[in-house]
């Protein structure tokens, strides 16, 4: 193991990166349980962004980890760009809107993608300087861009909640 990878092991290992991504999946799957397209459409009363673009930006964001660990897009250029960050809101007749239901497919198949591909890695493939996946971003190796976007992705699970509430759905589901 190289220094590199020690490094990157007081930090980070392979079976921390897949367990936090398992547990938001999880995490995700119950705050959007039964939730429809036209829920997922539905404006909060203060500025924010609704459902569909919070999942739609989880799976862009997905998008950007399997680029990490060297897995092809599951989106084009331009939905990843309709859910990346500063895009304008979502709104119920926006003709680019994807379905609620195809964001939510497609966050679990780069869910899966992204949990196999990490299953292979070791400590040194963590270590390599990744693809700058953000604009304006640090030079930062896998783990490093793994590590800040599975934490920025669980900053938004953490919105999912809100979002359920608003629905009228009067339940607690963690």
């Amino acid at each position: 193991m190289s220094s590199t990878a020690e490094q990157v092991a007081s930090v980070v290992d392979v079976p921390t990166l897949i367990s936090v991504a398992n547990r938001n999946f999880g995490v995700i799957q119950r705050q959007i349980n039964g939730l429809t397209h036209a829920d997922s459409l539905l404006q909060l009363p203060f500025r924010g962004n609704c459902l569909n673009w919070i999942m739609g930006h989880i799976t862009q964001s997905r998008d950007k980890m399997l680029q990490l660990v060297g897995q092809p897009s599951i989106w084009t250029p331009e939905q990843i760009a309709r859910y990346e960050r500063d895009s304008a809101p979502i709104l119920a007749d926006d003709p680019d809107v994807l379905p609620f239901e195809k964001i939510v497919a497609d966050l679990g198949t780069a869910h899966e993608r992204l949990v196999e591909a990490l299953k292979g890695f070791s400590l040194d493939d963590l270590a390599v300087e990744g693809k700058a996946v953000i604009k304006n971003a640090p030079p930062w190796n896998v783990a490093e861009w793994l590590h800040f976007l599975l934490w920025h992705e669980t900053y938004h699970v953490g919105q999912l909640e809100i979002l359920r509430q608003l629905t009228g759905i009067n339940d607690k589901v963690i």
